[in-house]
């Protein structure tokens, strides 16, 4: 690409994380590379009445990593989550927002996502409200539970006048804050953009209606092998919670202050199976044409593709979906490239699934290794690709897809390249 469109480039300059297994975005990658599990029985609450037991924890957290402790206080997790792996993202990045000018800071965006926000504001508000009456409701439990609260705080914290944009799309809800920030830098409308996802309601009524609706492993007994995409023996996923962040910059930007680049963002293809609520489309036509936007729009060959990050959830509908989709896309290409799924790991993390997707796609091509899949003792013959099983892969990557796939059939697929001038 010449050097007169890096104004237009989107590249990468700063990671936030906090997983089930990591509170930071070197943590995260260093677990996973080394094909650690998230996943316990449930600590936080008595899951003894249920039929789904285990989950997909973050550990150790401290909320004041983001935010003082007064504000931590009237924040739902997914906030706290969310303003941690931002913090990080921009501390990384090396931006000093505090510098900037009115002008400037009209130029910086978020693009923050998640699937259920702070639903646990309603859980405990009815209970107060029927224990001690309506006087003692929080004042904050509306800011708390609202989905936008997360990019909200964001933009507050830093004092970011720009777009400032929450989309709800299930499981793809933050690969679509990659294609939003691309388009807003793309665009010309902003030189920086936060842009993640975060998810953090682990409630006894999500684990309830998720194992009734069959979508959750009940492996109980054994839960570091519950989650398995792609293996034979795989039962549904593992829901978990987390948050990750990423500094996007147009490259003239990042060029100008001297910033380190970890890869580009070439944006992305959106698509809906128009199918139903829950269950993916069975012949992948609308994933696969997802991949096959995204594709176009990046301007790259499906055989240019080295890596996919797959949406993997480890349920059995999911895996052989997404596997004939991405041989509709790739054709003979689909045998050759790698593929694997950090859910097996860090389960499902909903709203905050595709931002963690994105760290696995930027470590991958900054340090040329393949995350593998965890816990793929028994591939699935309908599941035939190579997935990377077990152990990580010492493989260069130089362009690699991220894939999601969510409840209602919203599909979304980003695009990230080994950044050149």
């Amino acid at each position: 690409m010449p050097n007169e469109n890096l104004a237009r480039r989107v590249v990468v300059t700063g990671l936030g994380a906090v997983t089930p297994i990591g509170n930071t975005a070197t943590a995260f990658w260093e677990n996973l590379l080394a094909g650690a599990s998230g996943v316990s029985t449930i600590s936080t609450f008595d899951p003894s009445g249920l039929d789904v037991r285990i989950a997909a924890h973050v550990k150790d957290f401290d909320p004041t990593v983001g935010m003082d402790r007064k504000m931590a206080r009237r924040m739902s997790r997914f906030i706290q989550l969310g303003m941690a792996a931002a913090t990080e993202a921009v501390n990384e990045s090396g931006i000093d927002f505090a510098a900037y000018t009115p002008d400037d800071l009209d130029r910086v965006g978020v693009c923050f996502n998640t699937g259920g926000g702070g639903l646990e504001q309603i859980i405990v508000g009815t209970e107060v409200l029927q224990t001690k009456g309506n006087g003692q409701v929080s004042p904050f439990a509306i800011p708390a539970l609202s989905g936008s609260m997360a990019a909200c705080q964001i933009s507050i914290k830093y004092g970011i006048t720009g777009p400032v944009l929450t989309q709800v799309a299930a499981c793809a809800s933050s690969v679509l804050a990659f294609i939003d920030g691309h388009r807003l830098i793309e665009t010309g409308e902003c030189d920086v953009v936060v842009v993640g996802g975060s998810e953090g309601d682990l409630l006894p009524i999500a684990f309830a209606a998720l194992g009734n609706m069959g979508a959750l492993s009940r492996r109980n007994d054994d839960p570091t092998h519950a989650s398995r995409p792609f293996d034979r023996d795989r039962d549904g996923f593992v829901f978990g919670e987390g948050a990750a962040a990423i500094v996007l910059e147009s490259a003239e930007h990042a060029l100008a202050r001297g910033a380190t680049i970890q890869c580009e963002v070439l944006g992305g293809g959106i698509t809906a199976d128009a199918f139903h609520i829950s269950a993916p489309e069975p012949t992948g036509r609308g994933a696969a044409a997802a991949m096959t936007k995204a594709l176009r729009k990046a301007g790259v060959a499906p055989d240019e593709v080295d890596y996919i990050v797959a949406h993997g959830t480890s349920t059995p509908l999911n895996d052989v979906t997404e596997t004939r989709a991405i041989k509709s896309a790739f054709g003979d290409h689909a045998y050759r490239v790698a593929i694997s799924s950090p859910k097996s790991m860090v389960g499902h993390l909903l709203g905050a699934a595709g931002a963690v997707s994105g760290l696995t796609a930027i470590g991958a091509i900054r340090e040329g290794v393949i995350p593998p899949t965890a816990n793929l003792e028994n591939p699935d013959p309908a599941c035939d690709l190579d997935y990377v099983p077990l152990v990580k892969r010492a493989h260069k990557v130089d362009t690699a897809i991220i894939n999601g796939f969510g409840f209602g059939g919203q599909n979304a697929v980003a695009v990230f390249r080994r950044f050149e001038v």
